[in-house]
């Protein structure tokens, strides 16, 4: 690990101030991905600001019947909260299939929407990504590819999001609230938050440089049966190959989104109104367009029988 100065923010606004004045600046709060990104030098910030005594920890009731999730809510704090067990049971469960309990202890709510990606190759220093090292190549897209993502991908990257709660975020229609380095706020949904690599990959979400998030935001709670199915090579302290978030209505209808499968949590709205229809006519819209490596083929049909099983579980209600 290189050396790296150290300060403890006063204010969000002043956090994001000195992030955008001070190169190779960086924040910290639980630190669950970025400490080993520093430790193996793939995240190298000369100045950590650490963001932890910010009042960004409670989970709030909005007017309109919502919830305001601070940034640095910890994971197991917020799945264990009642507002969100009754309300958002797909986040609750998506946070508890995630990591492992020491992980979620520490891990926050901003911190879990920026995870970086678990490709083998970007943790490989000595090989070409261009997540690590923009116009270097991929060596995903040519070699081991079992984990690596199925649609929405490009010549430059094939790698995945990590993230279980962002798949349910999305699926929930979530809105990301940020500080700007002049003081300015602003809200971002959480469909735009998170960007497909295109020529681009290194640019993974929509934050400009110094920007904070200061919350996450729900809206109202959609009522229906709510899942989230992870399938997984081990039964905990694994990533997705699969998984699928859904809330279902008594008369067919709802919303479902991938994870394990794209860049970004995968949620296409168009694909939800073939519901009633069955889950093979959501998963031909959901899953339209699909570019698998030979290696990874296996998960199209795998995110079918894994969203067929979960409508027909959301049926039993």
């Amino acid at each position: 690990m290189r050396a790296f100065s150290y300060q403890k923010a006063a204010s969000p606004a002043e956090a994001a101030a000195v992030a955008a004045r001070t190169p190779g600046a960086k924040f910290i709060a639980g630190g669950t991905n970025l400490l080993d990104l520093m430790k193996l030098e793939i995240e190298t910030p000369a100045h950590l600001i650490d963001v932890n005594g910010l009042a960004l920890d409670k989970v709030e009731d909005t007017a309109d019947g919502g919830l305001r999730i601070g940034a640095l809510v910890r994971n197991t704090d917020l799945a264990a909260d009642m507002r969100v067990r009754r309300g958002y049971g797909v986040l609750s469960r998506a946070l508890l299939a995630g990591a492992s309990t020491q992980l979620r202890n520490r891990a926050t709510t901003a911190g879990n929407l920026l995870q970086r990606t678990r490709c083998p190759y970007f943790y490989d220093t000595n090989q070409p990504c261009n997540k690590r090292k923009p116009g270097s190549g991929c060596a995903a897209a040519g070699g081991f590819s079992r984990q690596h993502a199925v649609i929405g991908t490009s010549k430059s990257c094939i790698a995945t999001h990590p993230s279980d709660m962002a798949v349910a975020m999305r699926l929930l229609d979530a809105s990301v609230e940020t500080v700007r380095p002049d003081g300015a706020t602003r809200v971002i949904p959480i469909a735009d938050f998170h960007h497909l690599p295109g020529n681009t990959p290194h640019i993974e979400n929509a934050l400009a440089p110094g920007e904070l998030i200061t919350a996450v935001t729900l809206p109202r709670p959609l009522g229906g049966v709510h899942i989230y199915r992870k399938v997984r090579d081990r039964s905990s302290y694994a990533f997705a190959l699969v998984s699928v978030a859904a809330v279902v209505q008594p008369d067919g209808r709802g919303r479902v989104a991938l994870g394990g499968v794209a860049h970004k949590p995968w949620r296409v709205e168009a694909a939800e109104a073939a519901m009633p229809q069955g889950a093979a006519a959501v998963a031909e819209r959901l899953l339209a367009g699909a570019a698998p490596t030979d290696e990874n083929a296996f998960k199209i049909t795998l995110a079918k029988r894994t969203l067929a099983a979960v409508l027909a579980e959301a049926k039993k209600g």
